[in-house]
């Protein structure tokens, strides 16, 4: 719908590049998809120029910057109607918030990803700048709404991403379980909320393991190792009873998992239409 040729989605639409770190992947998403950025100072005699032919702007500026230079939204879209203008911002452009400090770490934790990421004492942050990585995703998928209403209409769009709102909108189950259940959910390490996986110690890594799929296979390949301990009792093919005693079966597993290599159990696992998996770094990759 908004091809302006044949070679990629973005091809032929320029972008006013207005950014720092927190909005470093959408930039970069935009430009792999074929969009012209131009990077320029909001100060330069020349910007509304640049405005005036641009499809995209983006800015990381704080709340009320651009509007201080008067090149806010309202004046920016009176000189280009079409002008689609994302501001992505640690809180957003209102609120109690808006003129506070803040950080990458500082949005995991208010967001609430620090509530169920590490050990159960002990929070644990994401790897990298992931707060500002999933608001880069929002934005992108707000421009391409706004692009599909501007070519509908003829309007551009303002679009106000606030990055700790796009870590609270991301936490998958936590909200849904709250709001629906009442159920406040807490970190539990390595296993996965509903237990469904954990991921397990090996001889040389770790591997992700899934504990109820398959139950009865799972136990036999133990019990060909001789390892499976009581895990044969019938007891223990009630999902409801595996639920309640969690532990021992980690413990057990664990025992089973560390005579392995990580490698080893991820290819007997996928022969077996397991959802198993290694955990690799760099060192594995380089191996393939």
């Amino acid at each position: 719908m908004f091809d302006k040729s044949k070679d990629n989605t973005l091809t032929g639409f320029s972008v006013i590049d207005l950014t720092d770190e927190k909005a470093e992947l959408c930039i970069k998403l935009l430009s792999d998809m074929g969009a012209h950025i131009t990077t320029v100072a909001p100060e330069d005699k020349r910007f509304r120029n640049f405005v005036t032919n641009a499809d995209i702007l983006i800015e990381t500026f704080p709340p009320g910057y651009l509007a201080s230079l008067g090149a806010g939204y309202d004046v920016l879209s009176k000189i280009n109607p079409q002008l689609i203008m994302a501001s992505i911002t640690h809180f957003g452009q209102t609120g109690p918030y808006k003129n506070l400090k803040s950080s990458d770490l500082v949005n995991q934790a208010m967001g609430g990803w620090l509530s169920v990421t590490g050990e159960q004492l002990q929070p644990l942050k994401l790897f990298g700048n992931q707060s500002y990585n999933i608001a880069s995703l929002f934005a992108v998928n707000g421009i391409f709404l706004a692009l599909w209403q501007m070519h509908t209409t003829g309007i551009g769009q303002y679009l106000d991403i606030s990055i700790m709102e796009c870590v609270a909108a991301s936490t998958d189950y936590i909200l849904p379980r709250y709001l629906v259940e009442k159920t406040v959910s807490k970190r539990q390490g390595s296993l996965h909320w509903n237990s469904a996986f954990r991921i397990f110690r090996c001889r040389d890594g770790y591997i992700l393991l899934t504990i109820h799929h398959r139950w009865d296979s799972l136990v036999e390949l133990m019990v060909s190792e001789g390892m499976a301990d009581d895990l044969t009792d019938a007891k223990w093919r009630d999902r409801r009873y595996r639920d309640q005693h969690l532990n021992h079966i980690i413990e057990v597993v664990e025992i089973w998992t560390l005579n392995h290599q990580a490698g080893e159990l991820e290819e007997l696992g996928q022969l077996m239409r397991f959802p198993w998996a290694q955990v690799k770094g760099p060192e594995n990759e380089q191996k393939r």
